[in-house]
């Protein structure tokens, strides 16, 4: 499996501008600039996305951890958070609300830990990888 974005990019650093499109047109010409990335600017940036796609790789390998210990979630939440420091992503942080039930909290701190570690974007990160959670039954 391939997947595939495209980035276009006119001007300087930072007065310039440019845009975010992904294969499956769910970012179409996204806006994204100096000031949506390093300010409070209109536009997404890199490291959003990197969170976006850090929480939601890490919630479905845990829905699929789940699902093969014998359990479904009622709702899996993650919150991603990146860390920029000095031009590099240095931590991605995940907090985690859960609603299963039935699920001792050892095995699902066990599956948490499994999906932490396992997912394709962990497993692509050159960073510290931290997770909290938190379970209601």
């Amino acid at each position: 499996m391939k997947r595939n974005a495209t980035a276009v990019w006119n001007g300087t650093g930072k007065d310039g501008k440019g845009n975010l499109t992904t294969q499956s047109g769910v970012l179409n010409a996204t806006q994204y600039s100096f000031g949506s990335r390093f300010e409070e600017g209109i536009g997404t940036n890199p490291e959003e996305l990197i969170a976006a796609a850090h929480a939601g790789c890490f919630t479905m390998k845990l829905a699929f951890n789940l699902q093969a210990a014998g359990f479904t979630a009622k709702e899996l939440k993650t919150k991603g958070t990146i860390t920029l420091e000095e031009g590099a992503i240095t931590a991605s942080h995940l907090e985690l609300a859960a609603i299963i039930e039935g699920i001792s909290l050892e095995v699902f701190n066990d599956l948490v830990k499994d999906a932490e570690q396992n997912c394709p974007i962990s497993k692509a990160l050159n960073a510290t990888i931290t997770v909290t959670h938190s379970l209601n039954l």
